[in-house]
């Protein structure tokens, strides 16, 4: 599906208040997804980057993405869902309420849901706050639910 698209941040800020954007296309967690993401932020524990010692030891037989790998995923999905084209730049403001309800194995498809849930003006842009649940294909519980700020700037 195409990214829902804006002229400008006013029409964007008058029409999404409190309302829902498209779901992000899914994505698969791969293996070399999750060693990256290891090696990036040096948390090589071995339920992210031991498959062999994950099938043997782990609960869930495989390996599983960082809690944090599935936060980053943020910005990406949102840029997939939503086009301002006065946007200049995007800022990341934040997150608050940060939660991983569930675990994430390698395999795993996920996607974006998220509402618009407040907007407030910001030095000649616009703060935005997203609620934001990263779901897994199949399973009840999301894999990261949080509040999501970015600053959009001309």
């Amino acid at each position: 599906m195409p990214p829902l698209t804006f002229k400008t941040i006013a029409d964007f800020a008058e029409t999404m208040q409190g309302n829902p954007l498209p779901e992000s296309p899914w994505l698969r967690v791969t293996q070399e997804m999750i060693d990256a993401f290891a090696t990036a932020t040096g948390d090589q524990q071995w339920i992210h980057v031991d498959p062999v010692r994950a099938a043997k030891e782990s609960p869930l037989k495989k390996t599983i993405a960082h809690g944090f790998f599935s936060v980053t995923l943020l910005s990406k999905f949102l840029e997939e869902v939503l086009q301002i084209e006065e946007v200049n730049m995007a800022l990341n403001y934040g997150l608050n309420s940060v939660r991983f309800p569930s675990p994430v194995p390698v395999g795993s498809l996920l996607r974006l849901e998220s509402t618009v849930t407040d907007l407030s003006a910001y030095r000649g842009g616009i703060k935005v706050a997203f609620n934001c649940v990263v779901v897994i294909q199949g399973v009840r519980k999301p894999a990261c639910v949080a509040e999501f700020l970015t600053v959009l700037l001309r």
